[in-house]
């Protein structure tokens, strides 16, 4: 078999899963094996396999009675992920450019993804020494106040499989004993707020807040962030309400929790 044929094969397989997925932006609902096999052209064995491969994964159902597939949760997951990215930034970047204002720092919003934690984006200080910070690119959800901060408010399952997996020393400073760790995590969700002088980044220092979605969890979160000297304690404790009180109001465009009052994650 030539090199090139498992690509080319592989690609062919992956886009006709793309395909059938996409029938169901158009139309019904609801879709047969024989419909979806005439409008992409392809055999009603290949229909099935694909959708029954979707189906283990949650992202088509089938209907029994009516031997029809509909959309999963987990495409709706997905779905929500893309959007939730798209809102997020959006919601939150007129609050981030008063927060920044209001502080002289760099501030940041970060979104969870998966086990870790990804910038969305910064609006970075207009002094001559500041912090900015790199979009894109992944970090842990032990280390830093913003990755703290969701960690605190995140669902409980996903905050135990932090806590029990390995809590890698990032720098000197990096919590890396679990109990420590759940202790602090206590602190953060008391004050609704977390600090981190040198956890993640040598000589940065961040006061971070959660924002928290509509299932009542963080899906992200917002700092601001500088130069540890900077960030004196005098200094944290005029941030900590202006920066909670800013991720509260990204939260309630969002629909997330406006107060302490209600809720799953009061913040």
């Amino acid at each position: 078999m030539p090199t090139g044929s498992v690509p080319n094969s592989g690609t062919e397989a992956a886009t006709r899963v793309a395909d059938v997925l996409l029938s169901f932006m158009n139309g019904s609902e609801a879709l047969g094996v024989s419909e979806i096999s005439r409008r992409l052209g392809l055999s009603k064995a290949v229909v099935h396999r694909i959708l029954s491969s979707l189906a283990s994964r949650g992202l088509v159902t089938l209907d029994g009675g009516s031997r029809t597939y509909r959309l999963g949760p987990a495409a709706a997951a997905l779905g929500a992920r893309a959007l939730a990215g798209l809102e997020l930034r959006r919601v939150a970047l007129p609050v981030l450019r008063r927060l920044q204002r209001e502080t002289g720092e760099t501030t940041t919003l970060s979104e969870l993804v998966g086990t870790a934690r990804v910038y969305l984006d910064q609006v970075p200080s207009l002094k001559e020494i500041k912090m900015t910070v790199e979009v894109g690119r992944p970090f842990p959800l032990h280390a830093g106040a913003s990755s703290k901060a969701i960690l605190a408010f995140a669902p409980p399952e996903l905050r135990e499989q932090v806590l029990a997996g390995p809590l890698e020393a990032l720098t000197p400073l990096t919590p890396t004993d679990r109990a420590e760790l759940e202790a602090e995590i206590s602190r953060i969700r008391e004050a609704g707020t977390a600090v981190s002088r040198g956890e993640r980044q040598r000589g940065a220092g961040s006061v971070a807040a959660p924002v928290i979605g509509v299932d009542g969890y963080a899906v992200g979160s917002i700092s601001v962030c500088g130069p540890v000297d900077r960030f004196g304690e005098e200094t944290v404790e005029r941030m900590r309400p202006l920066v909670r009180d800013a991720a509260r109001e990204i939260s309630g465009v969002l629909g997330g929790e406006i107060s302490r009052n209600g809720g799953r994650n009061q913040v």
